[in-house]
């Protein structure tokens, strides 16, 4: 694409987003802030190529941690950003509970899953968004996955296996400020502070002694990011999504598993229950209505919107770098996609989270039980990267 038509399109893009953000604040929807959020977090998930899958198997596959280390950016500066909210009065702390068996089992299948898939939930989404084929065959049955365990035949299952759970002493859930007694934003302060300590020092002992000179800096539009460098604007969107989610019916930052499956039940099932809003200021149902002939499914349409962007944004990301194009794929692979895909999505409803819900969000909340789901989804995703490589040779 050429310089007139990207700045033409990153201008249009500018004012359709500012457009729907004012139209949030003068009507009080602040649903409709979902949409520049995910499309702001495709941008940058594309920009970074920042998918967990690629992310661990790059650490077995070529010893490569950058990507690992573009997500834990991500987490820090996601951490600041909710404990500032937090300290304003803006948030209220969420922390999913640590529900250890459920973790444990979702982790493992998640983690075999995106292997097969070629990605997690997110990465598929800003993949399926560029063109890629394997991710767009992935998404059509990670819906499966995710219903199967919701709604379907595994729901008391996996009811009974989200039971088994471990409390703090206050009954809540455990995270680093139950265990440790320290305030949430000391806790940020202190890891923010250990991992810029620890950046700087591994960069000191692998710079080689050489004279550096400065290169013509990169266009932002058309080429790709350094992981860091994405994972510091995802971090930074942290605070502006949990604003949005919260005034929308969703007290939690960024997460994408439910709004797959919810995207699919708005065009599959019925009856639903929209939520736009929270509870004290969403329209009660008339007594005078008869009651649905089964339960309502929930839509919340913060996570709609939200997963529709991240599509959008990656899209546009793509296009303005000329990656936008649908390329053929062995049929073989796109069937091995499909089975991850439903793999990561079952994996995800049981451990109530995928590399963004948990990984992402639930470390940058501090919870004990998220951070149990990324050492599983770790090591089960460098085992299965190993074998299922040796099985393709």
């Amino acid at each position: 694409m050429g310089s007139k038509h990207a700045a033409a399109l990153a201008a249009g893009t500018i004012v359709v987003l500012t457009a729907i953000t004012a139209a949030a604040w003068l009507s009080g929807r602040w649903v409709l802030t979902a949409i520049p959020i995910g499309v702001l977090f495709g941008f940058f998930l594309h920009k970074g190529d920042l998918c967990g899958s690629s992310a661990f198997s790059q650490v077995v596959l070529s010893r490569d941690w950058s990507k690992v280390r573009g997500l834990w950016a991500a987490i820090v500066v996601s951490m600041l950003g909710i404990a500032a909210g937090h300290l304003l009065g803006w948030i209220q702390l969420n922390p999913k509970p640590f529900i250890w068996a459920g973790v444990i089992v979702g982790g493992v299948v998640f983690g075999i899953g995106m292997v097969l898939a070629g990605g997690c939930v997110s990465g598929c989404l800003f993949k399926a968004g560029a063109g890629n084929l394997n991710s767009i065959a992935a998404l059509l049955t990670m819906p499966f996955g995710i219903g199967l365990v919701t709604y379907g035949p595994l729901a008391t299952w996996t009811k009974g296996l989200k039971g088994i759970r471990i409390t703090a002493a206050d009954s809540g859930p455990v995270t680093l400020p139950s265990l440790t007694g320290l305030p949430f934003g000391l806790l940020a302060l202190l890891i923010a502070g250990a991992t810029i300590a620890a950046l700087v020092v591994t960069r000191r002992r692998s710079e080689p002694a050489v004279a550096h000179y400065p290169e013509p800096a990169p266009s932002l539009l058309s080429h790709s990011w350094k992981p860091w460098q994405a994972g510091i604007a995802i971090g930074l969107l942290a605070l502006p999504a949990y604003l949005s989610s919260a005034a929308s019916g969703r007290n939690y930052p960024l997460g994408v598993t439910g709004g797959v499956l919810q995207t699919a039940v708005l065009v599959t099932d019925a009856p639903v229950r929209h939520v736009t809003a929270p509870p004290s200021t969403t329209a009660k149902p008339s007594a005078a209505e008869p009651a649905p002939p089964k339960p309502a499914k929930k839509i919340v349409w913060w996570l709609v919107l939200l997963v529709g962007g991240v599509v959008g944004g990656s899209h546009l990301s793509a296009r303005l770098s000329g990656q936008a194009r649908l390329l053929p794929k062995p049929p073989e692979e796109v069937l091995t996609a499909m089975l991850g895909g439903f793999l990561v999505g079952a994996g995800a409803a049981i451990a109530g989270g995928c590399v963004i819900g948990n990984i992402l969000s639930g470390i940058a909340l501090m919870g004990v039980g998220a951070m149990l789901f990324a050492v599983v989804v770790a090591l089960t995703n460098w085992a299965t990267t190993v074998l299922y490589l040796r099985g393709l040779q």
